[in-house]
């Protein structure tokens, strides 16, 4: 049970020129009701703090075995046995080589608030501010919009990233607390959608047409994942879909691998799709030109 006033993260980057418009402080959160086939983040999927195991760098001295109060410890594969673990991290200072991590942790929202405004002047000079992330931060609904509305009562501009699967009675209250939402869609097609991600997306397409007729200030974005989010099915679909709520542009997100190498070490399902950076460029200007031609403006 997260404490109140609290929220689950697992991990604060600082000086993010990748998330927003000049230098920003990105707040990732855990948990997320998708399970997108190409994941970047697989360590902010669990709502929980989880324990993380690089068999590169084990060592097999069993100190973590010797700490483990739940005995969760196993001699083989994963050497986490997730059906006993909490994630106490008891382990995780015993081992020497590093071998296990604590991924998670419950932060107060006011303690976050203060490492948020460390680099208030950096927001200020550079158009920057705070973005928030994941996983996916309307996963912790209450805990995210308290501490947007925290930072735009300091003056930070706020900045959510969303894969859209939310309550919209449950997020309008908080509206007002964003400066910008990025908001991605990913397959138009619903069964496509439920095969990749194994979540629904009709929840999805509605709320961003609740966003945009609200006047919300939204930009959408879309994975290219060559082979499957890639095909003219698809563009077609979301050119038509943005077309009828009213937006006329689409930012395009280069597939990269970074995500692949953290599922063993979390003891995950997902399997790496180990596409090379030269598909995913070849993809990513294909669909450009084909989203152009149908008339949407395209950023990459």
């Amino acid at each position: 049970m997260r404490p109140p006033d609290s929220a689950t993260i697992f991990d604060v980057q600082r000086f993010s020129l990748h998330d927003g418009p000049g230098i920003r402080t990105t707040v990732f959160f855990k948990g997320c009701p998708l399970r997108c086939a190409w994941c970047q983040n697989p360590e902010s999927l669990g709502p929980h703090p989880e324990m993380a195991f690089f068999a590169d760098r084990c060592r097999d001295t069993r100190a973590c075995a010797a700490a483990c109060p739940r005995d969760a410890v196993s001699a083989r594969g994963d050497r986490i046995r997730r059906d006993r673990c909490d994630a106490c991290g008891a382990c995780e200072p015993a081992c020497p080589h590093r071998a296990l991590e604590r991924v998670g942790r419950e932060v107060p929202l006011d303690a976050l608030l203060a490492e948020i405004l460390r680099d208030r002047s950096f927001y200020e000079s550079s158009g920057g501010g705070v973005t928030l992330s994941g996983g996916e931060p309307t996963f912790q609904m209450s805990a995210m919009g308290a501490l947007a509305q925290r930072c735009r009562s300091e003056g930070v501009p706020v900045l959510l990233q969303t894969c859209g699967a939310f309550r919209f009675d449950a997020f309008a209250p908080h509206l007002r607390s964003f400066d910008r939402i990025f908001f991605d869609l990913k397959l138009m097609d619903p069964e496509r959608h439920r095969r990749f991600t194994r979540a629904d997306n009709p929840v999805i397409l509605e709320n961003a047409r609740l966003l945009t007729a609200s006047g919300a200030p939204v930009t959408f974005r879309m994975p290219i994942v060559p082979g499957i989010t890639d095909d003219l099915d698809n563009l077609s679909a979301a050119a038509a879909f943005l077309r009828e709520i009213g937006a006329s542009s689409l930012h395009l997100l280069r597939y990269h691998r970074m995500g692949e190498a953290k599922l063993a070490r979390l003891g995950y399902p997902l399997a790496p799709l180990a596409m090379g950076a030269g598909d995913v460029g070849r993809a990513v200007a294909r669909a450009a030109a084909l989203l152009a031609e149908c008339g949407i403006e395209v950023a990459v």
